[in-house]
């Protein structure tokens, strides 16, 4: 089983997107339709009393968590029995090998996606495959009609956006060029008004859209890494990338073999299982407020992947999972409580680093909070400490 909450695996990518953040790269902004979609139609919903949930306006993710990344006022020793052996893991060699091809791959769509750029070329025919921008104008029998003109489009040729044989017909012309695309809408088409119907887009090619990545040498990881990961040329960023793909293809079975070695308290600490809730009840709690309706009508939207009357009835559905996270947490807060291990404030400057590839943790603490990342942190550093001592076979 997996993290669900801060993931190394995906450290790399983190610090990749901060940096190129910081390098003044556009960010995209995160889609909110989902929600919007299922909370439109009740948006002013004042259906359901809310005011049960208001102490979580005060919710931190970091309110479960002490100062040194252990659950607060638990002792996981008391819940969790750690048999002399439970370092004693062998898993699938194959879990153990990184490619240097798989290194290539990670780094090409993680690291240096995240820097190509976009040039505007116009000295060339587009061909398919290429993305093109446009401007088009349709008509039949000479008439513009509703919903067939653009201007600035951006299409790739051969991806099927646009209807059979529109895309083919750009291919070959150059920018500058203006030229009629003749099409025939399907006779199934959405729209009676067009169905069937031969049609004339004029259309400008306006130029071709080249993406440019940027190529990966020491002084290009000095100057754009550097600064905020911790790497300082291409050797540093391949041994990286290797220990976060291999900590992600390990982690899984390095886990499933180390709890079904343990044994839990039949009862677990209801102050952890009420910190797990909260955090599930402050997601829904969080949408409520961002998009003005109740708590029980995103309950009920779907949009949780499921119908729920009440949040109630949400929250009893997810008594598993919590306990499931309940017992990942104590599991590990346990060994490192048996090997001594701590995540205080010089750890965490420490180590972050080393386990994320982010030199300064702060922008992930002023989200969450210092303590719950020093929590994400020492799971890492727990896990990591098995993974290294695994056996293959």
């Amino acid at each position: 089983m997996k993290k669900k909450t801060l993931y190394r695996t995906a450290a790399c990518a983190l610090a990749v997107t901060m940096t190129a953040s910081l390098a003044g790269c556009s960010k995209t902004e995160e889609s909110t339709s989902t929600a919007e979609t299922a909370t439109a139609e009740t948006a002013t919903s004042e259906s359901a009393d809310d005011s049960a949930y208001d102490y979580l306006a005060e919710f931190s993710y970091s309110d479960g968590f002490d100062e040194n990344g252990y659950l607060k006022d638990v002792t996981a020793l008391d819940y969790v029995t750690l048999p002399d052996d439970y370092a004693d893991i062998t898993i699938d060699a194959s879990l153990g090998e990184v490619s240097d091809q798989d290194i290539s791959d990670y780094i090409n769509s993680n690291v240096l996606s995240s820097f190509a750029t976009t040039n505007q070329v116009t000295d060339r025919a587009a061909a398919m495959g290429d993305t093109v921008n446009i401007d088009y104008v349709g008509s039949i029998d000479g008439v513009e009609f509703d919903g067939g003109s653009a201007q600035g489009y951006n299409l790739e040729l051969g991806s099927g956006s646009f209807i059979d044989d529109f895309e083919d017909q750009i291919a070959g012309h150059t920018p500058g060029e203006t030229f009629d695309v003749t099409v025939t809408f399907p006779e199934n088409y959405s729209s009676a008004d067009l169905a069937g119907k031969d049609a004339v887009f004029s259309t400008t090619l306006n130029y071709i859209n080249e993406t440019v990545t940027p190529e990966l040498t020491d002084a290009w990881v000095q100057e754009n890494l550097s600064p905020t990961m911790g790497v300082s040329d291409v050797a540093s960023l391949n041994e990286f990338v290797k220990n976060q793909i291999a900590f992600k293809n390990q982690y899984s079975d390095v886990y499933t073999a180390l709890h079904d070695k343990v044994s839990f308290a039949e009862e677990l600490p209801e102050s952890g299982k009420e910190y797990f809730r909260n955090v599930l009840l402050y997601g829904i709690y969080s949408y409520a407020q961002n998009y003005g309706t109740d708590m029980n009508t995103i309950a009920s939207s779907g949009f949780l992947g499921s119908g729920y009357s009440t949040v109630e009835e949400f929250i009893e559905d997810m008594d598993e999972s919590i306990s499931t996270q309940l017992e990942q947490t104590l599991l590990l807060q346990a060994i490192a409580e048996k090997e001594g291990l701590k995540c205080d404030t010089d750890t965490l400057n420490a180590e972050f680093v080393n386990q994320y590839g982010v030199k300064d943790p702060s922008n992930f603490t002023a989200i969450y909070g210092e303590n719950y990342v020093k929590c994400q942190l020492l799971d890492s550093l727990v896990m990591q400490s098995l993974i290294d001592n695994v056996k293959y076979e």
